[in-house]
């Protein structure tokens, strides 16, 4: 980053904030999962796939949007042989969507 930039960002400290939590979030190692799911919240139910899974969140297909910022509720079964287990691993997962690509 030049230092013009640099400076640019030191009058934004919520940018400065952002950028690092982005970075963060993005340092985790994705695990490309494609795991059916049903996910819930506000507006209701809804079907969606995993695409990929890191210890910082995951990554959905879906044929709705979910606003970003809303909270979700979803169950992901791991299945036994991908995690290293004799039986499948369910994870109940409470969260908020961060962002929609």
């Amino acid at each position: 980053m030049s230092g013009e930039a640099e400076e640019q960002l030191a009058e934004y400290p919520q940018a400065q904030t952002a950028i690092k939590h982005y970075a963060e979030m993005q340092s985790a190692p994705r695990f490309p999962l494609h795991l059916p799911v049903e996910l819930q919240s506000q507006s209701g139910a809804c079907a969606a796939e995993t695409q990929n899974i890191s210890a910082n969140g995951v990554l959905f297909a879906m044929d709705r949007d979910v606003p970003v910022g809303s909270i979700v509720d979803f169950t992901i079964l791991l299945p036994g042989d991908v995690v290293g287990s004799r039986c499948d691993v369910q994870i109940d997962c409470h969260g908020r969507v961060g962002s929609q690509l």
